[in-house]
């Protein structure tokens, strides 16, 4: 999705009310009324606004191009302002420094929102099924996604797992082509559409190994792995500097660490206390009324 559409999204709803159903033309009423407050209803919020059901709300949405509720949210925050080229989509050249900030956040508190809905459970306990039979984990990202990568790196170590991430493209090659079928390709790319990446998922997967990926829906990453988590975050970082699908993804893999430790359970807790006890030593002492140095 370029910038130029999400800036059109209003005018498009506007107008196609002549073309709309009566009571797609009740959610054109409800979402023009005020915007900005559409952006952060649920679908059922939204449906009762309008006194429809909600699966005339999906419809009405994929009528706009969005492939359902969340996408749609996302389109519209975005057609409230006109993006600074290579920074963000949501700040405009104007901007002061408190309105620029409260954009910023509401962008990525409506990413976050809109992962409920892309995430299925079936789906959460596969990855996690993968990730506690694997032998060793690799996590790999390029550019922004080696950062998310790393952060993956620092919490699955914290549940005895045999894990490490990498951002040298020549270093995952050369992992991906010694893969054993025991080992586990994590792949983080928010477009799916980086050559290097794919080459290594496929090398990976010819050794016999299993790669999950953590992308866009449908993209050449998605269909190089063995399980995908797709997301669909409207966000073009071709045109602008990544920032809320960095953190959709940093979510995501929050929610892998936190079924990985659930599942470990009691056994974990002798691991993590032995890693917090060897932290000790390097703190301060809490500052008095309980408050803890940094």
């Amino acid at each position: 999705m370029t910038e130029t559409q999400d800036s059109n999204l209003l005018h498009e709803i506007g107008s196609a009310s002549r073309r709309l159903t009566k009571s797609e033309r009740r959610i054109v009423d409800a979402v023009l009324d005020d915007p900005r407050a559409a952006t952060r209803l649920s679908i059922a919020a939204l449906a009762e606004l309008a006194e429809v059901s909600e699966p005339t709300v999906n419809r009405f949405c994929r009528k706009f191009e969005p492939r359902g509720y969340p996408e749609f949210k996302l389109r519209l925050a975005q057609s409230l302002v006109l993006g600074l080229p290579y920074v963000s989509s949501s700040i405009a050249p104007d901007d002061q420094t408190s309105t620029y900030t409260a954009k910023i956040l509401d962008s990525a508190v409506l990413s976050l929102r809109a992962l409920g809905d892309q995430l299925p459970p079936a789906l959460v306990d596969s990855v996690i099924d993968r990730l506690l039979a694997a032998q060793h984990i690799f996590f790999f990202g390029l550019g922004v996604s080696s950062a998310v990568a790393q952060d993956a790196e620092h919490h699955f170590f914290r549940f005895a797992l045999p894990v490490s991430a990498h951002a040298d493209v020549l270093m995952q090659r050369m992992h991906a082509a010694v893969a054993r079928k025991e080992d586990l390709f994590f792949m983080i790319s928010h477009t799916g559409r980086t050559r290097d990446l794919v080459d290594i998922a496929n090398l990976a997967t010819a050794r016999g190994a299993h790669v999950v990926a953590l992308t866009a829906s449908g993209s050449p990453l998605s269909k190089a792995s063995s399980l995908a988590i797709e997301l669909e975050v409207s966000e073009d970082t071709d045109a602008y500097m990544p920032m809320t699908s960095r953190l959709a993804h940093l979510a995501v893999l929050d929610v892998l660490a936190a079924g990985v430790s659930l599942r470990r359970g009691e056994a974990l807790q002798p691991h993590l206390r032995a890693i917090k006890e060897s932290l000790r030593a390097t703190r301060f002492a809490p500052l008095p009324g309980g408050k803890h140095s940094t």
